[in-house]
């Protein structure tokens, strides 16, 4: 799997979207586009990608901009990965 899918299933099983996350690509908007999306949602999101990925998020490192698109959290997780 790429960093694309599971980022797109890790927003698929937190946000509940049943699949709905399969058509998203570097472009969707996040948030304020998906109402599932509020404050709560984006620390479970967090979590599950430290889960996943085995990395620590610092509270510094996060900010709205990491969750304007797919891509842009994508990028993040890249960046963690060192990809």
């Amino acid at each position: 799997m790429s960093v694309l899918d599971d980022v797109r299933q890790v927003l698929d099983d937190v946000l509940s979207l049943k699949g709905r996350s399969a058509s998203f690509n570097a472009d969707t908007p996040l948030l304020g586009a998906l109402p599932e999306l509020d404050s709560m949602a984006v620390v479970g999101i967090i979590n599950a990608l430290e889960e996943r990925f085995e990395f620590v998020v610092e509270d510094d490192e996060i900010d709205g901009s990491v969750f304007a698109t797919v891509g842009d959290l994508v990028g993040f997780v890249e960046g963690k990965l060192g990809v």
